[in-house]
């Protein structure tokens, strides 16, 4: 049996974190520096949000540039980590009670690369994605992440990217450094108090939190992979917010690392 690997939430924010060097970048690749080198790492990223449960399968995962508007260098990177058959099969194995299927025609989003290429810059470590499921409510999503527990004694490191506040609405564009609207704060303080205290039950239930939960999670694309790493907590396991910080005044860029 493999040491038991950590799992990571990271906020990934703008796809333009892989090209520079900032406090959340460098913070990132603290974060890989840290811990020791997963055999194999799964990602459940908000930008495969489909209506269904699937696994990618094939050998070698493209680079996805799932987005629009952003300089040519953006869409000339390329992170050719390699997929892996063998731990596709096995997590559809695991999540057999909710049906899911392998795909051959999705790959390497945004979601995943523009941390990865920080955390892991040699791309030398196998990479499956799994989908998150758009039809379903918040308790599926965590329900699904238990599942997968057996994975961190494998030495697979289990990734969430997304960001626990994403307004795309209210994101100031302007590149100046703006200070977080007051309910992007209120809704971030609210996640890292039930975080700390273990409070899975309140992650789930997020929407209870009022308007700030309202304008801060628009859309749960971005907030539901936070509960397939929190639903991977062990007992008394600590948590650690490894990267802090807002970006755009209405994106959390906030890490948390669970073991």
């Amino acid at each position: 049996m493999s040491e038991r690997m950590p799992v990571l939430f990271l906020g990934h924010g703008s796809p333009l974190n892989c090209l520079v060097d900032n406090d959340f970048t460098r913070g990132w690749a603290a974060v890989g520096e840290s811990m020791p080198k997963p055999k194999a790492i799964l990602c459940v990223s908000a930008h495969w949000y489909i209506p269904d449960v699937k696994v990618t399968i094939m050998p070698d995962p493209r680079t996805i540039h799932d987005f629009s508007g952003f300089p040519k260098a953006l869409y000339e990177m390329d992170y050719p980590a390699p997929g892996s058959p063998e731990l596709a099969d096995k997590i559809i194995e695991i999540l057999k009670p909710v049906n899911a299927k392998p795909d051959i025609g999705w790959g390497i989003d945004h979601g995943a690369w523009s941390v990865l290429c920080h955390l892991f810059p040699d791309a030398d470590i196998p990479v499956v994605q799994l989908s998150i499921n758009n039809t379903e409510e918040a308790a599926f999503h965590y329900e699904l992440g238990k599942l997968l527990a057996p994975l961190r004694d494998e030495g697979v490191l289990i990734l969430g990217s997304g960001n626990v506040v994403h307004n795309i609405g209210e994101y100031d564009w302007s590149g100046k450094t703006s200070k977080p609207f007051p309910w992007a704060e209120e809704f971030e303080k609210f996640v890292r108090e039930k975080i700390i205290n273990h409070d899975d039950q309140a992650l789930i239930e997020f929407e209870k939190a009022g308007q700030a939960a309202l304008l801060s999670v628009p859309t749960p694309d971005h907030y539901l992979p936070l509960l397939y790493i929190t639903a991977l907590r062990n007992k008394g396991e600590k948590a650690e917010f490894v990267v802090e910080g807002f970006d755009g005044g209405s994106m959390s860029m906030l890490g948390i690392k669970i073991g």
